[in-house]
């Protein structure tokens, strides 16, 4: 019998191709399991936590009863919160203010105002700026909500009993009170 046949057989039996995936699938699996890597939790054991209040705008939701939202969001004092389709879990609202909807329109002396906007579809509509408040971990990228960085621009969907919706933040403050050690 001799050692590599025809086919690429080590001893008639086994083939080069097989014995090669086999050493590859080896190889990924000792990478995973005994070199992880450094990925895992932005959290570090020591990270400074304080309450940070985060400012969304809701910008042209579209609802058939807007007053009724705007209501159960102004009586509600929490709501949950998903980050970059990561659960964080309950923050607290701070506040929930009504923007305006208006159009700008030209004056004959060449300036222009904003008026209401008279299109009927806009009752259909809201603008809000809603101010949460949770505790984040501080680190030197900024402040930190569950697993994820929380910065201008970062969009965040509100969820609760009868709403889902996404927003954008438009304002972080990081208060100074309630420190504490993790």
């Amino acid at each position: 019998m001799t050692f590599l046949d025809s086919k690429g057989r080590l001893f008639g039996k086994v083939s080069l191709l097989d014995i090669g995936a086999a050493l590859i699938i080896l190889m990924v699996v000792v990478g995973i399991f005994f070199f992880p890597g450094t990925s895992g939790s932005v959290a570090q054991v020591g990270v400074e936590t304080k309450p940070v209040e985060v400012d969304v705008m809701v910008r042209g939701l579209t609802v058939s009863n807007p007053d009724e939202l705007f209501e159960t969001l102004e009586t509600a004092e929490t709501t949950n919160i998903i980050i970059r389709n990561q659960p964080y879990g309950e923050v607290g609202i701070t506040r929930v203010e009504r923007l305006p909807r208006s159009t700008a329109v030209p004056q004959p002396d060449g300036s222009v105002a904003a008026f209401p906007d008279p299109r009927p579809e806009l009752n259909y509509t809201i603008d809000m700026l809603i101010t949460l408040v949770g505790d984040a971990q501080i680190t030197n990228n900024g402040p930190v909500l569950g697993n994820n960085k929380v910065k201008i621009g970062t969009q965040i969907e509100l969820e609760g009993e009868l709403y889902d919706f996404y927003t954008s933040v438009v304002g972080v403050r990081i208060l100074e009170e309630a420190t504490s050690e993790s």
